[in-house]
């Protein structure tokens, strides 16, 4: 019946030594996909601002071009 304490109390250790382990490799695996997503996000950023300057000009050289050719753009 001494053995049964014994069992109960190493199978505990091991669980939390276990846990403990996943733990903390879980908050480094995090913490090094937080840089990732940040560098990911600024790309991202750029990305965006380029598109809307490039739509920006887009959009200037076409309202520049109708009025060129006489089109009317004006709303009722």
């Amino acid at each position: 019946m001494d053995w049964v304490l014994i069992v109960f109390v190493l199978f505990k250790g091991l669980v939390f030594v276990t846990g403990m382990y996943f733990a903390i490799k879980w908050h480094y695996d995090r913490e090094k996909s937080w840089a990732d997503r940040r560098a990911l996000l600024g790309m991202g950023a750029k990305f965006v601002a380029v598109f809307l300057l490039l739509l920006l000009v887009l959009l200037t050289l076409t309202f520049g071009l109708a009025r060129t050719l006489g089109m009317d753009l004006s709303l009722p």
